[in-house]
């Protein structure tokens, strides 16, 4: 595609990959986020490089003053999945793309709107672990008395917990997450409500809490560790914990994937292995993991 008139002004910010240029401003109002703060005007400029690379820019271009932030497509994608820079993924959707090199930036947000698999089912997996970590986190914290720390992790996991319920609604979680949540899901709206706001004491606030996350975590694993289970059953030979890391399904949704893993097994909803040798090591085995 040429650049047009109305596109000109961006021209000499594209960079020799760059694919698409979206512009988002809104007269009179305040962006506030911790990428963009008191700018007049967004512009992100993606690029189609393969490796996940960002750069900010701060200009002032016919009187406005801008905030220039350059992302390849595939940071961008990963922002979508981990749910980083939420403010961006908001302006994707709502911006007005000024140019791009063929579809790929339309196709980009089309996805996001439609919220199918498997990006609704990778972004459900990504939530869910982080949901677990925060709540074994929390957990850990309440036994070595470490209340503040627990209070920290169970309030991360509730944030987690209702980005799911928005996912397996169909609904993608923006940054204003909990006016998302609200008229939706009265249970963790009254969680947050009792965690946040209740007369009791710091740690009952808290225990009271982490029993819910407990029984919802219990009651969400399996569904929402599909992606993994999948792979986990494509091949008879058992999987070590660095190729499933390394999977091209899940090595870019950012999982913690030891905590999901051991949780897994302790559940009983996979098995655990100890297969080969390491002549090296003596009598060392590896753990690997597979379907039951």
């Amino acid at each position: 595609m040429q650049l047009t008139k109305l596109n000109l002004m961006y021209d000499e910010l594209l960079q020799e990959d760059s694919i698409g240029v979206i512009s988002y401003r809104k007269p009179g109002e305040y962006f506030h986020g911790s990428m963009l703060y008191d700018f007049d005007e967004l512009i992100l400029i993606i690029g189609e490089g393969t490796k996940p690379v960002r750069s900010i820019q701060h200009l002032f271009m016919n009187g406005l003053r801008c905030q220039v932030l350059y992302a390849t497509l595939s940071c961008l994608k990963e922002w979508i999945i981990a749910g980083e820079q939420a403010n961006i993924i908001d302006y994707v959707l709502e911006g007005r793309i000024v140019w791009e090199r063929d579809d790929r930036v339309c196709l980009l947000r089309q996805e996001i709107v439609d919220f199918n698999d498997p990006l609704r089912e990778q972004k459900r997996f990504h939530e869910f672990s982080r949901f677990l970590v925060n709540y074994v986190h929390g957990k850990r914290a309440v036994r070595e008395g470490r209340i503040i720390d627990a209070y920290q992790s169970v309030l991360k996991a509730l944030d987690h917990w209702a980005s799911i319920e928005l996912i397996e609604r169909g609904i993608y979680p923006k940054v204003h997450l909990w006016v998302q949540v609200q008229p939706l899901d009265r249970t963790i709206d009254k969680l947050y409500n009792e965690l946040t706001l209740s007369t009791e004491t710091l740690e009952q606030r808290v225990e009271l809490v982490l029993l819910a996350c407990e029984f919802s975590v219990m009651s969400k694993m399996e569904e929402c560790s599909s992606p993994l289970f999948r792979i986990l059953g494509s091949r008879r030979e058992p999987w070590s914990i660095n190729e499933l890391i390394n999977h091209p399904e899940l090595k870019n949704l950012q999982l913690d994937l030891t905590v999901v893993l051991r949780k897994l097994v302790y559940r009983s909803l996979i098995r655990e292995t100890a297969t080969g040798d390491f002549r090296e090591r003596g009598q060392n085995r590896e753990l690997r993991y597979s379907l039951i």
